[in-house]
């Protein structure tokens, strides 16, 4: 087994006028190359431990009653992904002739918001459904690597165990630029590669041109009619 994952689910009720209930889960994952402490609540991530800078990071803007994460879990982090390291190697001794499951990524390309040319905007690169964690995600603009210019999130699970993760790339559309989000994965026997070109749709003229032509062969008939009206009355 290459990747050890280990899950904490919990349910838990508010008192409040309308009982409702909330979903948390905890996750701490770690791989021979990776690791991850995360907790969700209904779906948002609330923070997680970047392991670089040795600090939780908040993940909600500080708006009404957003929560902190407690004191001291960042070491909490620490521990627990060391201990799913040790679990790790113990799995790979015991569990070595099994196969590993992998579930294919669906990956999508996408601006967040309404394209208008020259002004900023950011395309997102979006992988579903996939096991284990992580994806790699590689951007070009125009055939040149932009990958330094990129974030890829954390990955957050499905009810059904796979993973989500996000790759986001802020950029300026200009008439012509063609971005591509590369994913790669274990169950890719290939790069998965998606493509987006900035498109500006120009005003339709047709209405207006069939506008003046239909006048103009109205106007044309009037001036046609007359005439034979003049020179029939001169007949007479």
């Amino acid at each position: 087994m290459k990747l050890f994952l280990l899950f904490f689910t919990l349910m838990c009720v508010t008192d409040t006028e309308a009982e409702s209930k909330h979903g948390d889960i905890k996750v701490i994952a770690c791989s021979d190359t990776d690791k991850e402490y995360m907790l969700e609540t209904d779906q948002e991530e609330m923070y997680y431990a970047d392991f670089v800078k040795q600090q939780m990071v908040k993940m909600l803007p500080p708006f009404g009653e957003s929560i902190d994460p407690p004191e001291g879990e960042y070491g909490r982090a620490v521990t627990n992904t060391g201990i799913c390291k040790t679990n790790l190697e113990v799995g790979k001794t015991e569990y070595k002739d099994l196969e590993e499951p992998k579930d294919v990524p669906q990956n999508s390309i996408y601006p967040r918001d309404d394209v208008n040319v020259g002004t900023q905007n950011t395309l997102i690169c979006h992988s579903v459904r996939f096991f284990p964690p992580p994806v790699r995600v590689r951007w070009t603009k125009n055939g040149e690597d932009v990958t330094d210019k990129s974030s890829l999130s954390q990955y957050y699970p499905n009810e059904d165990h796979t993973f989500n993760q996000f790759s986001h790339l802020t950029f300026t559309p200009m008439e012509g630029d063609v971005y591509t989000c590369t994913v790669e994965h274990k169950s890719l026997e290939t790069p998965d590669t998606k493509t987006w070109e900035v498109h500006v749709e120009l005003p339709s003229v047709g209405p207006a041109v069939f506008c003046v032509v239909g006048l103009a062969v109205g106007l044309l008939g009037v001036a046609t009619g007359t005439f034979f009206l003049v020179k029939g009355n001169q007949c007479n």
